[in-house]
């Protein structure tokens, strides 16, 4: 009991539901995370591959089973005919606008490139892009009504 007593002891309990803007940030900081390790991927010169399981059918047996496969992830980034880089921050296949009118952050290379990514995710979980994840995720969810 003497390890115990170093430790912080509360009595709350894990909330049931997440506020949907804390799902809809997780959700964004896990796309940038996935952008980041490629952006680093492309300057070492090892491919990022991040693996997913799909559901497939066996042709022979008919029976379904999990396979592994890998994710394809598009870079947002391009480069730009000046030879800049810029990076476009997206939510599904919405652009973020991070300020009116400007929806592209421009760097000179490649590292600056992970570092401008690396700011955007510490201002998603901060809560700074809010209005603009709930204005994109309105738009996705719009899509989806007939």
């Amino acid at each position: 009991m003497s390890q115990l007593s170093n430790l912080k002891l509360v009595t709350t309990k894990k909330p049931m539901h997440q506020p949907a803007i804390v799902i809809r940030r997780n959700k964004l900081s896990g796309h940038l995370w996935e952008q980041i390790q490629l952006a680093k991927g492309q300057i070492s010169g090892t491919p990022f591959v991040l693996m997913k399981f799909r559901s497939i059918k066996d042709a022979h047996t008919g029976v379904r089973k999990q396979v592994e496969v890998p994710k394809r992830i598009k870079p947002w980034w391009f480069q730009t005919e000046e030879g800049k880089v810029c990076v476009s921050i997206k939510y599904g296949r919405w652009i973020i606008e991070l300020a009116k009118g400007k929806p592209s952050i421009q760097v000179d290379s490649a590292e600056e490139l992970i570092k401008a990514l690396e700011v955007v995710k510490v201002a998603v979980e901060a809560g700074d892009l809010d209005t603009q994840i709930e204005a994109a995720s309105a738009g996705l969810r719009k899509g989806f009504k007939r």
